[in-house]
């Protein structure tokens, strides 16, 4: 996940920096990394492009994809899965506000469970404290997203579609919370991607701090 948090290794040598360097440095490393995470996910094309977070055709919906794409109508459920996602890079924005208090109220014991943790350490705080209020102030976000990028629209076009068709099955979605949990699903994806690359890499340590704190092994 974050870049900088990884640097975290958990080495000797931060036993003997002092509570405020050791809380500093890692929230300041989370505050880079979660950053750079929000920026790549809101980014045009942030979830689609992405092989690992893009928003696929949710599982109920596969049937009437698989009818429509055999009468000729593949181009709607490209578009509908195209939007989906889109929806989804336009909330993920949300997040930044949210992992900002998550930041700034860790504690001592906080930090060295992260900083001497597995891989994911950071990722799973995270998500234990913000995926609730994540979910809560996307789902609005999302549904606005929905309407702005045509994806309702869109849906309505294809359940209007399909009535026409009585061999393909009418979809029953609730499209909000879809997009909200695969949003966040994919949000934290790319949080845990991005601790477990720099957690390895000493190049990620791009601070004087970061290199205080984590720099010893």
């Amino acid at each position: 996940m974050v870049e900088q948090l990884l640097a975290l290794g958990g080495g000797a040598g931060s036993a003997s920096l002092d509570e405020s360097t050791i809380v500093s440095g890692l929230r300041e490393a989370l505050a880079i990394g979660t950053e750079r995470t929000v920026a790549a996910t809101s980014r045009r094309d942030g979830y689609w492009s992405d092989a690992q977070i893009r928003i696929p055709l949710p599982a109920a919906f596969e049937r009437t994809a698989a009818g429509l794409r055999s009468v000729g109508f593949g181009s709607m459920v490209d578009d509908f899965e195209l939007t989906l996602n889109r929806a989804a890079e336009r909330a993920a924005s949300e997040a930044t506000p949210v992992f900002v208090r998550a930041i700034t109220t860790m504690t001592f014991a906080d930090a060295r469970a992260i900083l001497g943790g597995n891989e994911r350490a950071a990722t799973s705080y995270f998500e234990s404290r913000t995926r609730r209020e994540l979910g809560q102030r996307f789902a609005p976000i999302v549904e606005a997203s929905m309407q702005e990028v045509g994806l309702v629209r869109l849906y309505d076009d294809v359940v209007r579609r399909v009535s026409q068709l009585p061999l393909i099955p009418k979809p029953t979605l609730d499209l909000d919370e879809y997009v909200t949990d695969e949003a966040l699903s994919g949000l934290f994806t790319v949080l845990a991607r991005e601790e477990a690359r720099i957690r390895r890499d000493p190049a990620a340590r791009t601070t004087e701090l970061l290199r205080t704190v984590f720099g010893a092994r």
